[in-house]
């Protein structure tokens, strides 16, 4: 798999072997780290974009591929478009392509929902609504998931994009693709006051990384399953709420501070689900107020370690 040493594509190494698969990761290390792999689990220092790709693809010969690893902020898609374009876009196709002669049967291409999307016309967002992404992160992550449909028809694999919604959880990093449960928590927990964008009434559809670490395994093994799935859980949460929650099981009572609204950021998102359920028979499964509790654990021992 792609992406295997960051904060989604370490919880998914971690269930896969645990599921009892063999599992070699691809992860060039930009963003994630060596010590997250699990000692089970092969690694290869690779960019999607190196000439190392196709060997380490060859070598490996998987049965099937998950592709987590991306250029994942939204801000830097803004600031280089091009930059995000050549590994959401450009590094999708590199590695089909060299999944093309080893005769991969599978690939699970791990795409974003909420900057997918846009703002829609319907809430819950369900698969067909029509894509109006409205930074390139989310043009670019769309695309990846024509090529990937292309690529699967011309060569005959099952292919399956899932959709996250806004994923959060122990191992991310509040400085790297960022997120606000990880921003605030660690902010929280090191007596820092906390920036919320606007009125703090957007509101986001929160999962939690091991409900998604789930949702991948269930697709691994579920091969009829093509096309596009949401990964979410149906519930709308405000940036107030999150703040609040996080507040409380930090034992902080000051209220955070409040700065202007983010151009063009998206007012409501969240995720139909209901396709996954029936095609994957899942569901998330962590109430948001156990998955802050666990994340805020994980933060702590992180700081005083």
């Amino acid at each position: 798999m792609t992406g295997g040493a960051g904060f989604v594509g370490s919880h998914v190494v971690d269930r896969l072997v645990d599921d009892g698969h063999a599992v070699e990761v691809l992860d060039n290390l930009s963003t994630g780290r060596r010590e997250r792999i699990h000692p089970k689990a092969r690694l290869h220092v690779c960019d999607l974009r190196d000439a190392r790709l196709d060997p380490a693809i060859a070598t490996a010969r998987p049965d099937a591929v998950v592709h987590v690893a991306a250029q994942a902020a939204v801000s830097r898609s803004v600031i280089d478009p091009r930059f995000d374009a050549s590994i959401n876009v450009l590094g999708t196709i590199a590695l089909l392509e060299a999944c093309r002669p080893t005769g991969v049967r599978r690939v699970i291409n791990i795409s974003t929902g909420g900057a997918g999307y846009g703002d829609t016309d319907i809430l819950p967002t369900p698969e067909d609504h029509p894509s109006r992404p409205s930074s390139p992160y989310g043009v670019s992550k769309t695309a990846a998931e024509r090529y990937v449909d292309c690529w699967a028809g011309l060569t005959g694999a099952r292919a399956l994009t899932l959709r996250l919604a806004n994923v959060f959880g122990p191992r991310q990093d509040p400085a790297g693709e960022a997120g606000v449960v990880a921003i605030f928590a660690a902010r929280l927990l090191a007596d820092h006051r906390c920036l919320v964008n606007g009125d703090g009434e957007q509101t986001r559809d929160y999962v939690f990384v091991l409900d998604v670490a789930d949702a991948v395994s269930r697709a691994v093994v579920s091969p009829d399953a093509v096309g596009a799935a949401n990964i979410g859980t149906g519930t709308e949460t405000t940036v107030n709420d999150i703040y609040r929650h996080l507040a409380q099981l930090t034992g902080v009572t000051v209220p955070a501070e409040h700065g202007p609204a983010r151009p063009g950021e998206q007012r409501r998102s969240v995720l139909d689900a209901t396709r996954a359920k029936k095609e994957l028979g899942w569901s998330a499964a962590t109430p948001l107020r156990e998955g802050l509790r666990q994340t805020v654990a994980w933060f702590r021992k992180e700081l005083s370690s």
